[in-house]
C-alpha cells in the first residue's frame, strides 16, 4: 500500500510502499477513502506525543470501509463504510465499564499508538467497540472532517462543559476544533465569542454563527474585550488552540462558577504552564479537560447535526492527494489555513 511515513520526528515525512497491514483478532482493516490532516498530526510528527515509536504512519481522521475482518468481529462486514473515534476504547477496563472509552487504559489510536490513516489501508483494532456506521447522506470527505476535530468539540462543548441554551461560549483558536465548536454552540443556542489571531479564520466563524470576533493582536487585550461583550464574562470558555496565552485568558474571561474546558495541545516546552490559581479560587471556577468521544455518544452528535442542519461542508477548506500530504503536514505550524484539508486521494 501507498503511506505517509516518517523516519525520524521533525523530519519531512515521504511516501512509500509499505506492507497491507492484517486485521488483529478483535479488528479489521479499513480501505480509506478520506482521512483528515489535524494539528494533532503535526504535534505527533514533532515528537510532541511519547506513545508513537518510529517509523509512523499518522493520520486519525478517516473514514473508510472494511476490506479484511478479524476472526473475533461479530458486528461488522466487508462493505460497510464507517468511522471511528480517534481514541478507541477495549470495551473492557474499568474506564469502558463506566462508558468513559475516550479515556481507556488500554486505549488504541491509529496514528499514534499504532500507524494511523495517511494510507490506502489502515488496521483497527476492538472493532465492535469502536466503529461507527456513516450515514448514507454523509459523504466521505465531510464524514472524515467529523473525526477528531467535531467529535472532539461536540464532546468538550455539550458533555465536559455542560453548554446550555442562552449561555455563552468564548472560544480561543479557530481551527478545526474552535470552528467545530462554533457551530455546535449556535445549534444549542449560545451566544458564541470567536477569538483568533488570523483574520480569515475569524471571518470563517462569524458565516458559521459567532456572533461576536475578537482579532487577538495582543493577547492582553483579549479578555478586557470578552469581559465588554458578555457583560461580565461568558459562562464556557474553551482553549481550542493550545497555547499558554489562550489557555490563560480562557480562564481569565470567566464569570463566577464559569467552567474552563481544555482541549487544545500544548508543545512539550509549554505542558505545565501557568494558570490563574486567584481567579479560580475567587471565582470558584471549574476547569476540565476534554480528549475525544466515544462512540457510543456518536449517535447524539449525529442527531444534533441532522436535526440543526450543521453545514459540516463549510468545515472543509480543500482536499489533496496523499502525496501533497507531507507538505502540509509541514506547513501546519503556520497555522495559515481557515479550515480543515482532508486527503480523499490515494
Amino acid at each position: 500500500m501507498k503511506a505517509i511515513i516518517y523516519h525520524e520526528f521533525g523530519q519531512t515525512p515521504v511516501l512509500e510502499t509499505l506492507p497491507d497491514p492484517t486485521p488483529p483478532r478483535q479488528g479489521v482493516v479499513l480501505g480509506v477513502k478520506a482521512t483528515g490532516l489535524c494539528l494533532s498530526d503535526w504535534h505527533g510528527w514533532q515528537g510532541h506525543d511519547p506513545d508513537i515509536r518510529l517509523p509512523h504512519v499518522p493520520g486519525h481522521e478517516l473514514v473508510g470501509v472494511v476490506e479484511a475482518l478479524g476472526s473475533e468481529v461479530r458486528t461488522w462486514q466487508i462493505g460497510d463504510r464507517v468511522t471511528l473515534p480517534f481514541v478507541c476504547g477495549c470495551g473492557t477496563c474499568p474506564q469502558c465499564d463506566s462508558g468513559n472509552h475516550q479515556v481507556c487504559d488500554r486505549q488504541f489510536q491509529p496514528g499514534f499508538t499504532h500507524w494511523g490513516s495517511f494510507a490506502e489501508r489502515v488496521a483497527v483494532d476492538f472493532a465492535d467497540v469502536n466503529l461507527v456506521s456513516v450515514p448514507e447522506g454523509l459523504n466521505d470527505v465531510t464524514a472524515a472532517s467529523l473525526g477528531c476535530r467535531f467529535a472532539t468539540a461536540y464532546r468538550g462543548v455539550v458533555h465536559q462543559g455542560t453548554l446550555r441554551s442562552g449561555q455563552s461560549l468564548a472560544v480561543h483558536g479557530c481551527g478545526g476544533v474552535g470552528l467545530s465548536a462554533v457551530m455546535i454552540a449556535k445549534a444549542l443556542g449560545a451566544e458564541v465569542l470567536a477569538v483568533d489571531i488570523n483574520a480569515e479564520k475569524l471571518d470563517l466563524a462569524t458565516d458559521l454563527g459567532a456572533d461576536h470576533a475578537i482579532l487577538a493582536k495582543n493577547p492582553q487585550e483579549v479578555v478586557p474585550q470578552i469581559m465588554e461583550y458578555s457583560q461580565g464574562g461568558v459562562d464556557v470558555s474553551m482553549d481550542a488552540l493550545g497555547h499558554p496565552d489562550t489557555a490563560f485568558n480562557s480562564i481569565a474571561c470567566l464569570k463566577k462558577r464559569g467552567r474552563h474546558v481544555q482541549i487544545g495541545i500544548m508543545s512539550t516546552q509549554n505542558r505545565n504552564s501557568a494558570v490563574p490559581l486567584d481567579l479560580i479560587v475567587a471565582k470558584e471556577l471549574e476547569l476540565v479537560g476534554s480528549h475525544g468521544i466515544q462512540a457510543h455518544a456518536y449517535p447524539q452528535m449525529l442527531a444534533l447535526i441532522q436535526e440543526a442542519q450543521i453545514p459540516l461542508d463549510k468545515l472543509v477548506e480543500k482536499t489533496i492527494s496523499i502525496a501533497e500530504a507531507p507538505q502540509e503536514l509541514v506547513g501546519m505550524a503556520e497555522f495559515t489555513g481557515s479550515g480543515v484539508t482532508v486527503i480523499d486521494r490515494f
